[in-house]
């Protein structure tokens, strides 16, 4: 099982969304380094949702409900991915960007380190620290 951050914009689509929802398909990434992490997943590997914008903070868990799969709403030859969530729980505390940032653990991630990558792999132990902080601990 491996581990990643899904950025979005939570006036686009939320984590409360994907709750309300039961799931749904991660579409719209269109970076290839972004993709890319995206076609290296496998069901049931864990994802943060963070939200961007305002709030800059992992707020949810989910789970990837189905490997990656070709867009069905590109074009044909398009390399573009998507993914099926499911919602697995909301943090009982976000963590903030600033905290990870300030966190020795996050120092070489992508996740601090490339602000606009939407989808980043975490390490057993950075997400192991997102979990333990997103506890309130």
């Amino acid at each position: 099982m491996a581990d990643y951050v899904f950025k979005t914009e939570p006036s686009e689509y939320s984590f409360a969304h994907l709750q309300a929802k039961g799931g749904g398909v991660w579409d719209g990434v269109r970076n290839p380094v972004a993709l890319r992490n995206m076609r290296a997943m496998a069901k049931g590997d864990r994802v943060f949702v963070y939200h961007t914008g305002s709030e800059k903070a992992v707020v949810g868990l989910a789970r990837a409900a189905s490997a990656a799969y070709p867009d069905p709403k590109a074009p044909s030859g398009s390399t573009l991915v998507v993914i099926d969530l499911v919602p697995v729980s909301l943090l009982k505390t976000a963590v903030p960007l600033a905290t990870l940032k300030a966190d020795p653990e996050f120092a070489e991630s992508p996740l601090v380190r490339q602000g606009r990558l939407s989808v980043v792999p975490l390490s057993a132990r950075q997400a192991a620290r997102i979990e333990k902080l997103g506890e309130g601990r």
